[in-house]
């Protein structure tokens, strides 16, 4: 049975991130690191990257579904209650704030200025996951070159993030397959000792 403190440590993280996350929960990235990843050591990096690319296959917002599988991986069921909870509060009342005062203050020259710089911070912090997300996804030539089709394919021909995830999974199964057929040693992660493939029983 998980602590009741590990619950109300779950919430109240998720709690403080919530509100700083401009951009979504690609943006959560370098504060997860730092909380939960360096500070807290509930997982590592590529287990976060993981919880990421699940939450952005699952129906919904990606920060919530981040914070739910997260939690869950922490805390079980009631973790994961716990962090989506402290994570969907703040939000919601800022949400239902800054709706209203944009209404009235949209017209202001600050107030655009100030929706253009944090338009640039959440490029950055965007492009900050997306390295860090690639130093534990993108660990071969078959990964990388996978990984610059999607990107291709999303730009050139316009598909949907849908399409593009479930692409890259059978993609991803079929590459696996055709290396092993060829013999070809199989690795799933940077750090991991590749996986043999199968030896047959050949005539001699």
């Amino acid at each position: 049975m998980k602590s009741k403190k590990l619950f109300m440590e779950l919430f109240w993280l998720f709690f403080k991130m919530s509100p700083v996350t401009f951009g979504g929960g690609y943006a959560m990235i370098p504060i997860i690191e730092k909380e939960i990843v360096q500070r807290k050591k509930w997982m590592d990096m590529r287990e976060v990257s993981d919880t990421l690319a699940l939450g952005g296959t699952a129906p919904g917002a990606i920060a919530i579904n981040s914070a739910i599988f997260i939690g869950y991986r922490v805390g079980g069921m009631l973790g994961a209650v716990a962090a989506m909870f402290g994570a969907l509060f703040p939000t919601f009342i800022i949400v239902i704030v800054l709706g209203s005062a944009y209404l009235i203050f949209q017209d202001n020259e600050y107030v655009n200025a100030a929706f253009k710089g944090i338009s640039g911070a959440v490029v950055a912090l965007i492009g900050y996951a997306a390295i860090k997300i690639s130093k534990n996804s993108i660990i071969d030539k078959s990964t990388a070159s996978l990984a610059i089709l999607m990107v291709v394919a999303m730009i050139v021909l316009n598909l949907h993030p849908i399409l593009v995830i479930f692409l890259g999974a059978v993609l991803g199964i079929i590459i696996t397959k055709v290396k092993e057929k060829l013999g070809i040693i199989v690795q799933f992660e940077r750090n991991e000792t590749p996986k043999q493939p199968e030896k047959t029983n050949q005539a001699s």
